[in-house]
């Protein structure tokens, strides 16, 4: 059975998503990060990167969730758009747009706001900045259509769906007031009986929930680990 390496963050969430919606059966593993688990040699065997989620399916391992996204998808055929040149382009194109501007800007935007140890101006505001950005590119997207690809729902949405359900976490609790495009695929993704789903997963492990000094140690090695 394929196994899912997962937390309650979101990139682990969009993976849970795909799955639920196309009904594979798996194996839901707990990796928790405030413990530290990430960084223990099973795992590192199985994504070096030491971040969550990743998935193993056979003899065969696949981390990064836009990845895994792809690979369960083709495996399945489930959730992509139309066998064409120019569908193809779109979907790779916003997947990792997602991958490389969505995600981590939004995680950092997180990071400086609510976890750094010095409230830096200059970094919240550029992460803020930069979220704030890319979530207008894609709002600007679904005004003109249902879907990110059109009127069908793929894993590119999936893979939306992540980060911007979390966009008051993200840019603060006015942050949806620029978005009704972006929220209204959103709130429609989020009332799907395979997003309730995945949602709860966080709940079938009790993960640690503080943010004290093994926690920041595991998840911001920068902290206790000089780098020049």
């Amino acid at each position: 059975m394929l196994k899912l390496y997962y937390s309650g963050a979101p990139n682990p969430t969009k993976v849970a998503l795909f799955l639920e919606e196309s009904g594979l059966p798996y194996d839901a593993i707990p990796v928790d990060t405030r413990k530290g688990d990430q960084h223990k040699p099973e795992y590192l065997a199985i994504n070096p990167n030491a971040k969550v989620p990743a998935i193993v399916d056979g003899d065969v391992t696949v981390f990064d969730s836009s990845a895994i996204l792809l690979y369960l998808a083709e495996k399945t055929g489930k959730f992509l758009p139309a066998k064409t040149d120019k569908a193809r382009g779109e979907l790779l194109s916003w997947m990792f747009f997602v991958s490389s501007g969505v995600g981590p800007y939004s995680g950092q935007s997180v990071h400086f706001r609510a976890y750094a140890p010095e409230k830096l101006p200059y970094a919240i505001n550029r992460y803020a900045y930069e979220a704030q950005r890319h979530f207008g590119i894609l709002d600007a997207r679904l005004a003109k259509q249902k879907y990110m690809l059109g009127d069908t729902y793929t894993i590119v949405d999936m893979n939306v769906w992540g980060w911007a359900r979390l966009i008051p976490n993200i840019l603060g609790e006015g942050g949806w007031a620029k978005f009704p495009n972006l929220k209204r695929m959103v709130d429609e993704i989020s009332a799907r009986p395979a997003a309730q789903k995945a949602l709860t997963l966080k709940d079938r492990h009790q993960f640690k929930a503080e943010m004290d000094d093994v926690a920041k140690k595991a998840m911001f090695g920068h902290l206790s680990e000089k780098v020049a």
